[in-house]
């Protein structure tokens, strides 16, 4: 009767004291694994020309990324990025490049993890080249357009010399020395000149792929207070073409 009375008692205080005996339900985690490719859109655009060190980069993911049949990095959330190195074009050789590296992801309601993650994929429009195992984006090569000038100014060197040759009656010889004369202005022009910047516009879309796993729990992915998505992304002006392919390329007229 005793041990009755004592049970009975501690129910009775229970009840009293609102504490509730059901065990909490497990947490459950999400895991995005190191190797995930996660599609990005340049917020801001990025070139050799205007970037140093330590300037930031902006992101937002284009794609929905699932762990066990759930969202965990829904389209709309934000990549932070920085600059680590950039190296202008040479009027010689060497082309223009620069580094970058992820650092932070924020997703749409607020939460935010710290990452390492590199580039993988480039647009496919956009002319510079990857290094993959660098994390580097490199401007395009102009030897192509350097010819070109070259012998633009040969060719209006010529006709120049072959005017100024028939009047005094040697248009051979004036054509020849006016090509001459040409190739070397070209050949000047090219040697102040530097080639084309590595440039991403904003818009461009890059692929992401983790280094390290990012964790998320169920709170973390509660998205019912979210900001609603945005309707497109950038201002759909995508990569800057090739210098090579713009109509109405510039000319490097070193005597302009």
């Amino acid at each position: 009767m005793l041990a009755r009375a004592i049970l009975v008692s501690m129910a009775v205080a229970l009840a009293l004291s609102g504490q509730d005996t059901t065990p909490a339900p497990a947490t459950k985690n999400f895991e995005v694994q190191p190797g995930t490719h996660i599609p990005l859109s340049l917020i801001n655009s990025v070139s050799t020309k205007n970037s140093a060190p330590g300037d930031r980069v902006y992101l937002e993911s284009v794609f929905p990324i699932l762990v066990n049949g759930r969202i965990v990095i829904p389209p709309g959330s934000y990549v932070s990025g920085t600059i680590t190195e950039v190296q202008r074009p040479g009027k010689v050789k060497g082309r223009g490049e620069f580094h970058l590296r992820f650092d932070s992801l924020t997703l749409p309601n607020g939460v935010t993890r710290d990452f390492r993650a590199r580039i993988d994929a480039l647009d496919g429009r956009a002319s510079e080249e990857l290094d993959r195992k660098e994390g580097s984006v490199k401007s395009e090569g102009n030897k192509g357009g350097d010819t070109r000038t070259v012998g633009e100014t040969a060719a209006a060197g010529a006709s120049v010399g072959a005017l100024a040759g028939s009047l005094s009656g040697a248009a051979g010889m004036g054509a020849g020395i006016g090509a001459a004369a040409g190739a070397a202005a070209g050949l000047v022009g090219v040697l102040f000149t530097r080639g084309p910047d590595a440039v991403l516009a904003r818009g461009t879309t890059l692929d992401m792929v983790l280094d390290r796993p990012v964790n998320f729990d169920d709170q973390d992915l509660d998205f019912s207070n979210s900001p609603p998505a945005r309707n497109g992304l950038g201002d759909g002006s995508g990569p800057l073409p090739s210098r090579k392919t713009q109509s109405g390329a510039i000319h490097r007229w070193p005597l302009q």
